[in-house]
């Protein structure tokens, strides 16, 4: 007889403790939830609100956070003027206020530092990368990661205090920093030459676009169809 599904995780309160701006239009919330997380780098949360007449709003946002053992997450949020949960998040939660979450969420796009694995991320598209590049930092297991992120310009880049390192890459596709020498432009091959390892699983993660485009170019490249996940954002708000 087949297992039976699991049953959907609960919704449960969380707290927000802090909240951090990452760029101008994105801003990283630290919840402090009712029970352990027990989330792996590349999974979701939902996060629900409800208005006083009881209609309801409810997003996915990927975990930055990397497994730790402890019941805080941070989800990074990007505010889209016409959304009705970023909005929300962007311009009344602060901390002390409390939301509604329901995760972790997502088995396929996961990454347990345990295999080589190659990221690729545009835009808002790096956060649940964000998590698995600090899983690998906090086990010590950079040397199995590698990680290419594209942004329009630096004031774009998510976690532009710590994202660099040995085993990151950031390319610029309108506006480079002061003595880049790659000058602006999309993603390209060379650019996925310059950190593929053989072997390694592919993660990407954006917009349908960008992550249709890195795709063409990781299979253009030799890398077998079975060897990439993706995760597409959209602009849902």
């Amino acid at each position: 007889m087949a297992d039976a599904p699991a049953a959907p995780a609960p919704w449960q309160p969380a707290e927000v403790v802090e909240v951090r701006d990452e760029t101008a239009r994105a801003k990283t919330f630290r919840l402090a939830l009712r029970d352990v997380s027990h989330h792996r780098a590349g999974q979701h949360y939902v996060v629900r609100l409800t208005a006083p007449d009881g209609y309801t709003a409810s997003r996915s946002y990927s975990v930055a956070s990397p497994p730790d053992g402890t019941n805080q997450i941070e989800l990074t949020v990007e505010r889209f003027d016409d959304g009705e949960v970023s909005t929300f998040l962007h311009d009344v939660v602060v901390p002390g206020d409390e939301l509604e979450v329901r995760g972790p969420i997502g088995g396929w796009f996961v990454w347990d530092a345990d295999a080589p694995a190659v990221l690729v991320g545009g835009g808002s598209g790096v956060v649940p990368l964000m998590a698995m590049l600090r899983l690998a930092r906090k086990h010590g297991r950079e040397d199995l990661l590698r990680l290419l992120v594209s942004v329009r310009s630096p004031a774009d880049l998510y976690y532009s205090d710590e994202i660099e390192g040995p085993s990151t890459t950031v390319v610029y596709s309108r506006t480079g920093p002061a003595g880049s020498t790659r000058p602006p432009g999309h993603l390209g091959a060379e650019d996925i030459a310059s950190v593929w390892t053989p072997g390694a699983t592919a993660f990407v993660c954006g917009s349908t676009a960008f992550t249709n485009a890195a795709s063409e170019l990781l299979v253009a490249h030799g890398v077998p169809v079975d060897r990439i996940r993706v995760e597409r954002f959209g602009p849902t708000g």
